[in-house]
């Protein structure tokens, strides 16, 4: 069945601007010119009916245009007043539902992702963490967190968090349904009215949670969210200058968000940003080994083209080659095939000549390329123009070289793997490695020593996530799946519970009990009770 998705502006659907195609990417890997054909025929509307019937077509959602877009933040604008009076247990029921329904479609949904190009094991990770985002356990945390309420001397003094109103959400373009699941449910349940940017570049699994996991569970208020199509280039100077728009909340690189936020700031507007990430795991000498080299391939997931997975690690010089030994053992297994194939984690590089550049700018400082880093095609084929990279780990011995090299230092959005030698191994200077990171999204330890775990725990502050022997990937009830420090969350950024970052803390005082003549006797207020 073809899949279709039209504009959904303020629990509407209406007609699009044409239409974005797509082809079962596993397909396209083994055909690419035929099924690049294929798309460009049928999204410039020169294919004839029949196309819509070839096997490899899985789906399409349709473009949207500026009307359409004014449309749908009028619409937030006028009925999120009566979103946000509906009572926030109620609003966190709905999250509820969404989880249920989110695990009842799963296999649907991991369909989808797997015909966009995921793997399927990077898909069914995507899908756990968006299920930990919205857990039950988690959400009823986040809701603790939105009110406190206290008597003092006669008077109930409230701390609630309200809602910013109209929240603009660009979902990752490589993760678009996940980060919208993160983003999008809880943000909703914080009573804020909700417009999605679906990208047009892999739209489809993330309609499908717009259109048929989200927007039914809003029933009488399905007019608080809208789910669009279009270039960010035109969404976001629409959004910057709309008054009906107050946050923007963002997934992209580091370079752009930076300046999205201080484009939101001249414009009133409140930036939400998850941005680049540089995640470091660090193995100590006492660590359990096994374990920690499957947390370090988490690298390849996507082929590191995941914010979360780790880009370097830092190893204690005693334990060095026994991991690199291993390491290289278990990548060098690694397979590149088809996103359909349960083996495969790998899929292809965007950055391939960035890629090529990092490698050779550390080799040529000294770094030593331990294995992989060869161009081929989805038979493993070496081609130079192969969309995949064998998995490639560098060894760089020491942490001030560390320091010089981009792969160590920079987000590498490819199948790398920087080994770090900490010689001397001394703690303090790791975790001063670690906050000197200019990104800050999630950092992990293995070590059983109580005292390196404390002085972990208590002084690496770059990062919204820290875990401590655990998979650095996987995701975890009530942990904040996303959120960082630096270049990674922009200005005031630090780990994301959705719930928190779109609303704002107000204090509420009521005089209960207060004699008139005590009113504006300042001294009374604060006397103890």
């Amino acid at each position: 069945m073809l899949r279709s998705y039209r504009p959904l502006v303020g629990g509407q659907l209406v007609d699009g601007a044409g239409w974005v195609h797509w082809v079962r990417a596993g397909d396209a890997l083994e055909a690419p010119y035929d099924m690049a054909a294929l798309k460009a025929t049928l999204d410039t509307g020169a294919a004839g009916p029949d196309a819509l019937t070839h096997p490899s077509l899985v789906g399409r959602v349709a473009l949207s245009g500026p009307g359409q877009r004014r449309q749908a933040l009028d619409a937030a604008r006028a009925h999120q007043p009566a979103w946000g009076r509906v009572p926030l247990a109620e609003r966190v029921g709905f999250v509820t539902a969404f989880h249920q329904v989110l695990r009842a479609r799963q296999d649907e949904l991991l369909d989808l992702l797997v015909a966009e190009g995921h793997p399927v094991r990077v898909a069914r990770m995507e899908i756990s963490t968006m299920l930990a985002a919205v857990h039950p356990r988690t959400v009823t945390v986040a809701a603790r967190l939105m009110s406190c309420d206290h008597g003092v001397n006669g008077r109930r003094i409230e701390l609630v968090r309200k809602p910013d109103g109209v929240v603009g959400l660009i979902p990752a373009r490589n993760a678009a349904a996940a980060t919208l699941v993160f983003s999008a449910v809880t943000t909703l349940a914080a009573g804020n009215a909700v417009v999605v940017d679906l990208p047009p570049s892999a739209p489809l699994s993330a309609a499908f949670v717009c259109h048929e996991l989200i927007a039914p569970l809003l029933a009488g208020h399905a007019r608080v969210f809208s789910a669009l199509c279009a270039p960010v280039r035109e969404v976001v100077p629409e959004w910057l200058d709309s008054p009906n728009l107050d946050d923007i909340y963002y997934f992209g690189p580091s370079c752009r968000g930076l300046e999205l936020a201080a484009d939101c700031l001249r414009h009133g507007k409140k930036p939400i940003l998850e941005l680049s990430a540089n995640d470091t795991v660090v193995v100590w000498q006492d660590a359990r080994l096994d374990p920690a080299i499957t947390a370090m391939l988490e690298a390849f997931y996507a082929s590191g083209q995941i914010c979360l997975t780790p880009n370097r690690a830092v190893l204690h010089s005693e334990i060095a080659d026994e991991v690199l030994k291993g390491l290289q053992r278990e990548i060098e297994r690694l397979a590149v095939g088809r996103p359909e194939r349960p083996d495969v984690i790998l899929s292809p590089v965007v950055r391939r000549a960035e890629f090529t550049e990092v490698v050779a700018e550390a080799v040529g400082a000294g770094a030593t390329l331990v294995t992989g880093g060869e161009f081929v095609d989805v038979h493993e084929v070496p081609r130079a123009r192969g969309p995949f990279i064998r998995p490639a780990l560098l060894r760089v011995d020491g942490l001030q070289q560390a320091r010089t090299l981009r792969a160590a230092c920079e987000e590498t959005f490819y199948p790398l793997l920087t080994a770090v030698i900490a010689d001397p191994p001394r703690i303090d200077d790791v975790i001063a490695f670690l906050n000197a990171n200019r990104y800050g999204l999630r950092n992990s330890l293995w070590a059983t020593d109580r005292a390196v775990i404390t002085a972990f725990a208590t002084e690496v502050r770059n990062g919204g996530t820290l875990k401590i022997n655990d998979s650095h990937l996987g995701p975890v009830p009530l942990l904040p799946i996303d959120g960082g420090t630096a270049r990674t969350g922009g200005p005031g950024g630090e780990a994301n519970l959705p719930m928190l970052r779109t609303t704002h803390l107000q204090g509420i005082s009521t005089a209960m009990d207060v004699p008139d003549e005590l009113l504006f006797d300042y001294f009374s207020a604060v006397a103890d009770d």
